[in-house]
């Protein structure tokens, strides 16, 4: 599991790479690798993965998005969104019992409906994060840190709730 949680880590490194630059807040696919990673580790193991993925870019490690990394990245205006990481990939992984072993339809509602949670998370703090950083007005912030970006996120949540149905019995631990 600690190779998995590794390997995740890196899954939201490479993630971050794909940006599309959109003051303040870069267009990436770290949402579909964090929700990705809770539902195929489960909360414990896709928690650690993203705290991995934290600490790395925190020690300069150019793994964040536009290849940035240290601990300025997550003192700006990105920081709440990367912080919250770790609780999202937690809030996610509540449903990877379902997505490993459930009926295919209640694994997919289970796995996607977390998922949404889980981007809640990661809205809720980042747009405050974003706001107290950048002293806009949290109505601002919400619109620019997350509004334009709820429709594609939400393709991305329910990418991951595909992937994480089709591939989590495969890789169950029990098959381990």
């Amino acid at each position: 599991m600690m190779t998995r949680a590794a390997l995740m880590a890196a899954v939201t490194a490479v993630a971050a790479q794909i940006a599309v630059p959109i003051f303040p807040i870069p267009f990436t696919l770290q949402v579909l690798a964090v929700v990705l990673c809770g539902l195929l580790l489960g909360p414990r193991y896709g928690a650690l993965a993203q705290i991995i993925y934290l600490l790395v870019g925190a020690i300069g490690v150019p793994v964040f998005a536009e290849f940035r990394g240290g601990l300025g990245v997550l003192l700006g205006p990105t920081g709440g969104y990367l912080l919250s990481y770790p609780v999202a990939a937690a809030v996610a992984g509540l449903a990877a019992p379902a997505a490993r072993s459930a009926t295919r339809r209640r694994a997919l509602f289970s796995s996607f409906l977390l998922g949404c949670v889980a981007l809640a998370v990661i809205y809720a703090l980042g747009a405050v994060w974003l706001s107290v950083v950048t002293e806009l007005p949290l109505a601002v912030a919400v619109a620019q840190g997350v509004l334009i970006f709820v429709p594609f996120d939400l393709i991305k949540v329910a990418l991951a709730a595909l992937v994480a149905v089709a591939a989590a019995p495969a890789i169950s631990p029990s098959r381990v």
